[in-house]
């Protein structure tokens, strides 16, 4: 059964093995570092991590930070990052799912727009952002690597 939800404050080893199938290469040490990290992203109330549970592991997941804003009617944005799968999980749908549930978070927060960023290149996983629902026409995005 799929359970899509938000990630629990225990959650964090299970989450950043899941991030070894987005681009880390091993999972980072448990440091006062991460610790400091985790505890401020589970105290940030804009600040979400979706999941996406299977038989009680986690298989996705996605990040949605809400951005308070003072244009557009002074409504805020939402700015997706971090959509992930496991290799033996992908094509189910869960990533999809967890976008959704996205969406649906920032609908509540009267957002007036989504966005997301993707390093790849790939045709399926562009086409995968399309039928989520995103387009790559009505903005151009660059990034400052620090």
């Amino acid at each position: 059964m799929m359970i899509i939800r938000e990630i629990k404050e225990n959650e964090l080893i299970d989450l950043v093995e899941l991030y070894t199938h987005l681009h880390e290469v091993g999972v980072p040490k448990n440091s006062e570092h991460l610790q400091r990290t985790w505890t401020a992203i589970c105290n940030d109330e804009n600040h979400h991590i979706i999941v996406c549970e299977i038989d009680g592991k986690i298989v996705s997941s996605c990040v949605c930070v809400i951005i308070p804003n003072l244009t557009r009617n002074i409504r805020p944005y939402a700015f997706i990052e971090n959509v992930v799968t496991h290799t033996d999980h992908r094509g189910k749908g869960y990533a999809t799912a967890c976008l959704n549930y996205a969406r649906e978070l920032a609908i509540k927060s009267d957002c007036y727009k989504m966005m997301l960023l993707t390093g790849s290149k790939s045709e399926s996983t562009l086409d995968f952002y399309k039928r989520a629902g995103y387009n790559c026409t009505d903005k151009t995005a660059f990034i400052q690597w620090l």
